[in-house]
Parts: C-alpha cells; structure tokens; sequence
C-alpha cells in the first residue's frame, strides 16, 4: 500500500523521560509490534546493543518506521545522556517534527533545554509529551504553566491539549470542550486573521478552518501544542499520535525535483560494510546505481538499499523522495555528504568534545586492530576523532565524558572482541597568534629542491576559527597547483602550535611564493609550508586559550554563599543571584578543566536537590601557569634537518624514538 504522506519525526529527551517507551507504544498501536517492549527487560525495538539493554538508555539513535491512519511514520528514537549529543544532533538533519518528552516528575532538566534550543534554532516544528503524569510527584498543570519560564519561547505560545479530568485523561485536538476549544481559538487567533476576526465578532468558527489554522502556526513554531500521558499505560499516546500526522509537516514540504539525499547516520555491518542512512529530498536511488565518489572515478555502486526498524531490515531496492532508507557499499560514505543535489541546510552544535583520552591496548599484538575499529567508530561518530600518533605509537580520542568511554569500551568488546585501557581524561585546549607578524621558509637545500613561501598572520575574534587567503600570486612566480599545495598543507598542519595545541582564530594571507623551474620538486611545496607555519607563530608567540561553560545554578538560598565560593575557587564569573522565594538561580561562565566534576559535588552539597544546566561557551584567553602545554608529538618543523627527513618520508619510526 502506497502511504498518503510520509512524517520524518525525532523524538527527544532528556534521559529518563520515557521515549523509548513512548516509541514502543506508537509500534504497538499501529499493529508494528504485538506487544510493547520493556525497556528494563531489554526488549525494545530500537534499544539492541548490549550495553543499551544492560544499562536501559539509549546510546545511538534508532530508526523504524509504521503505518498510522494510511500515513508512513519515519521516527528516529535519540538517546537522552548528554554524552551522546552528538547522535541526536546529526539526527535533526534528517527529520521535519519533533516530539519533546518531559518527565511530569523531574520536569525541565538540563538537556531538555539544550534539546528545545536546537529545535528553536533549526526552526523544527515541535510537541511536547509530558509523560509519566501517573507517577507520585507528578506536576502535570503546574509544568504546563512553568515551562515558557523555563524554556526560552521567544514570542512562541505553548497551547495544551490535554486535561486531567476525573474520568480520566482527556486529549482532544478540537472539542466541543469549552475550555480546551477556546485555548486553541484564542492561540489560532493571535496568528491567523480570519481566526481573530470570527473571535471578536462572536461567530461560530468551522472546525476544519481551525484545524488548519492551527497546523499552519504549528508548522511555523509559532504555536508549541502540549499534551499529557503516561507512555508505559499508554495513555494519552493515541491523541499524541493523531497529532502527529494532523500537525506536524510531512515530508512533501521540503521536496524537490532533482535528486537530493543527506547522509545523516553510518553504521558499519560484518557482511555489506559501511551501511550509510540518507534522507531523500527528491530523485529515486535503487540498487544497483552508480554514486560519484571522490576516491573513485567510476564512482561507487549501491549494492542494497534496506528500510531498518530497530535491528532488523528488510531489502526495499528502491527508495524515494521524502523517505528514509539505509544504503549499502558506499566505501567513502561520510556523515553530512549529499548525494545529488546538496540537501544539507543548518546544523546545530549539541555537543562540542573538549576532553581527550588515550586508548591502550590490553597487549601490544592488540594495537593495530584497535586503531581500526576506533577509526571505524569514528566513521559513525566524527566527533570521537581518533588520531593514531605514529611516532609515539599512540592512539588518541576525544570525548565528551565517561559514559561514552564505557559505550566505546563495550563495542569495541561485542563488535571487535576488543579491550582497551582508557587514560584519565584531559581538557583539550587551543592556541592562537598573540599579535599579527609573518612566517616564511626558503626550502632550496639540500637539492633538487625549491620551495620559496611568506604568510601574514592576523588575530581574529575568540570563535571565528581560520580564514586562508590565497593572496594573488601570479602563475609565472609560483604555478597555481603549487599555490593549492600550500593551502592544502597549512591546513593540515594546524594540529600543534608552539604550545602544543591546535592554532585557531586567525587569518593566514599568503603575500610571497616562489618556485623554480628546474629543482622546484611536486611536494617540496608540503615540505616548506609546516616550517613557515611555525615560524611564523614562534616568531609572533601565541596564546592559550581554554574551554569554558555557561551553567545555571539553582538550589536551595542557604546553599548560596558556598556555591559563590565553589565558582570563585574554580576561577568562575558569576552574574547577580535571581531570589526566588526560599532558592536562588546563578548563572556563572566556568573554565572546563575546573569544573569537570561540579554536578557531582553540587548534587552533594544540596542532597540532590541543586540543578545544574550548561552549555558550552566557547575559548577564552588563559595564563600559561593555569592551563597546560602539550608534548609535541612526532618531528617539530623547527627542527630543520629532522623534519626534512620526516616530510621526505626518510626517517623510520625507531630512529625518531631513539633521538
């Protein structure tokens, strides 16, 4: 049966909130499941690796698919721990609705507004679920009056459709209930004309008019509906699933007519390797077809085209416009990549990994396997970034905290057979030029050798990142190639400053470039453009910087003089107090490496009741006695006649060790 319309809906949360859950009850009611899974037996769809059944959270984004009233569902279940942002963040790319799940007990946490910030941001119409109001503690009402407090709405209006009535739980889109009726007609009318004008003059408005006013300002987020439930009984999961499809926008509102399709996910499987997970925005691709590729000319074939729900999939051949599918034997695959037509328009940063970790295999026969699945774990999540520093013979990662250490340390074991020791986490910081100058490099010995180059430095604003300017060299003076050889290198050689750290924030200008027509060799180019890059920062001297985060603190008033304290002993700025009654609200901007276990001691120090939100907030200057350089790793270009033999590909790995 061919749907009426197809929804790609991501449903989020805030750990704990019930969404997995929530996504086993839509499988059960729309008959995809006979019985709902339980998530602390282990029996979900979308929770299957091992350490999600053993732990009952969610690590990796998910995807199933269900028929509800002749309309496909293409739902994406995100995990909720703050370490794994990063899935959900690569998630948002491929969706068009969301569904924002709130514990009634717990309320807005942390994470909830991290995960309302990017939906705001991407501009990506939203419900919130306020599940588990069934529990003890239960704030149903008093959340729905609290969250525009708690969330920031920006002129958006919050309009709840649900009522706790004493039969019952009662949901409705429209009703002849008075008072669930005329919120919709008084949220419709802020936004839609003909609404207003029907309102003041006292007519009976047309139920399908407000039906479809109301799914106009919801599309827009001009209108955030709210409804209520308890997605374990489900209740209230049947109306939330009506508003699904009578709401949010389907998938033919962002069609178009070329072939265009966004990598979003990559999972790698033991029979047909890489397996990439597109959104289509327009075009067909069937097995079979033939994708350009940038490491093969005759570009790559796709061998299977499979729909997944949960872990198991089926082999569809074919997919189309406004779906989602799963593509099998793109080699080169990367996350983000468009096939056709570029597809990817935003993105918002979840997650930003500023803590690094080496992992050390359990014997060193382990070592080369072990950077093999850490590379392929960083295929599937590019953040992990993993480095193998060949002359140390180390391997190195990044990561956002010590969850995801142990989600990697359990696939490495069930998927590799694997075991890794991890090192004690350590903040990664960058550098950048203190004052503006000039590096340059005159590679002309020893022969056949030429490679002439000078680059002007210039500090730019904390955050801006690097700009290259090619500067306007003429061809005669230093061959075009060459002059992309030298932007190609500086960018690949930015990974470690004088200090140690990757160099951010700048403007590098090439002014000056010269080759020659005899000794002038193809990659001398490669060569010279590391050492005129440190010659240049050594020469102008460069800053430390360090990661920072903008928390909110709430707790109880007589906490409030040892939380200055903590904030000041951490080298923390704080703004004034919010007095609230018997509590206070704090916001303070906080360096990373003194803050990395404040949750905890907060928790301790107010008996669980303090709350701690955060996000990052970007680099800031820090005095070299406060932060920490890092050891370079591999041949420094300072050191001429050892780089040189580096860059030529003449220098072995133990004679580097040995000096």
């Amino acid at each position: 049966m061919t749907p009426d319309k197809i929804y790609n809906i991501g449903i989020l949360a805030h750990v704990d909130a019930g969404k997995t859950t929530l996504t086993e009850q839509f499988l059960y009611l729309s008959g995809a499941l006979r019985k709902a899974g339980n998530v602390d037996s282990g029996t979900t769809q979308t929770d299957w690796l091992p350490i999600e059944r053993e732990r009952g959270i969610s690590v990796r984004s998910a995807q199933t698919s269900f028929i509800w009233k002749d309309n496909q569902i293409n739902l994406i279940d995100t995990p909720g721990h703050v370490d794994f942002s990063g899935e959900v963040e690569r998630s948002l790319a491929a969706i068009d609705g969301a569904v924002l799940v709130v514990s009634a007990v717990e309320g807005i946490q942390s994470h909830t507004e991290n995960l309302w910030r990017a939906l705001a941001k991407l501009k990506i119409p939203t419900i919130i679920f306020i599940n588990k109001i069934d529990r003890a503690g239960s704030r149903f009402k008093e959340l729905c009056e609290d969250i525009p407090r708690l969330l920031p709405c920006d002129g958006t209006s919050l309009l709840r459709l649900s009522e706790i009535k004493n039969e019952g739980l009662a949901n409705y889109l429209v009703t002849e209930i008075p008072d669930i009726k005329s919120r919709i007609i008084e949220a419709s009318a802020d936004y839609n004309d003909e609404i207003a004008e029907a309102f003041l003059s006292g007519d009976e408005i047309d139920e399908k008019m407000l039906k479809i006013a109301l799914a106009s300002s919801v599309q827009k987020r001009e209108i955030i509906p709210v409804f209520g439930g308890c997605a374990q009984k489900c209740s209230g999961v049947e109306p939330l699933l009506d508003a699904v499809i009578a709401l949010l926008p389907s998938a033919d509102k962002k069609l178009c007519e070329s072939l265009s399709a966004l990598i979003y996910k990559i999972e790698h499987d033991k029979t047909m390797g890489k397996i990439a997970h597109v959104r289509m925005y327009g075009g067909e691709l069937h097995a079979r077809d033939l994708i350009p590729s940038s490491d093969d000319e005759a570009g790559e074939k796709i061998s299977q085209i499979r729909k997944f729900n949960g872990q198991k999939y089926i082999d569809v051949g074919q997919v189309g416009a406004g779906d989602i599918a799963a593509l099998c034997g793109l080699k080169s695959a990367k996350i983000f990549d468009s096939i056709g037509s570029n597809a990817l328009s935003d993105t918002y940063r979840l997650t930003h990994p500023f803590l690094s970790v080496k992992v050390l295999p359990k014997n060193e026969a382990e070592l080369m396997p072990l950077l093999s699945a850490l590379r392929e774990l960083s295929d599937e999540d590019p953040f992990l970034n993993c480095r193998w520093e060949k002359y140390e013979r180390e391997i190195i990662i990044s990561c956002t905290g010590p969850m995801q250490l142990e989600v990697i340390s359990s696939l490495l074991r069930d998927r590799y057979s694997l075991s890794a020791d991890f090192s004690e986490p350590s903040v990664i910081y960058k550098e950048t030029p203190s004052s503006s100058g000039f590096g340059f490099e005159a590679y002309t010995m020893p022969k056949p050798c030429w490679a002439v180059l000078k680059l002007k430095f210039d500090p730019l604003p904390l955050g801006s990142g690097v700009i290259y300017d090619g500067g306007n060299i003429p061809n005669n003076t230093c061959f075009y190639k060459y002059q992309e050889h030298i932007r190609r290198s500086f960018f690949d050689n930015l990974q470690q400053g004088p200090l140690g750290w990757e160099v951010t924030d700048f403007k590098a200008t090439l002014v000056g470039a010269e080759h020659h027509t005899i000794h002038t060799h193809p990659l001398d180019f490669f060569v010279a453009t590391p050492m005129a890059i440190m010659n240049g920062l050594t020469n102008i001297g460069t800053t430390l910087l360090e990661p920072f985060l903008r928390v909110r603190i709430s707790a109880g008033g007589e906490y409030l003089g040892k939380v200055i304290s903590h904030i000041t002993g951490m080298r923390g700025e704080f703004d004034s107090p919010v007095i609230t009654g018997d509590s206070f609200t704090l916001e303070a901007s906080l360096p990373v490496a003194t803050s990395l276990d404040y949750p905890v001691r907060l928790a301790s120090l107010t008996n669980g009741k303090g709350m701690f939100f955060s996000v990052f907030d970007g680099y800031r200057p820090c005095p070299l006695e406060l932060g920490k350089t890092a050891k370079r790793r591999g041949p420094n270009p300072l050191d001429r006649a050892k780089w040189i033999l580096y860059a030529r590909d003449a220098m072995t790995e133990s004679s580097n060790r040995k000096k």
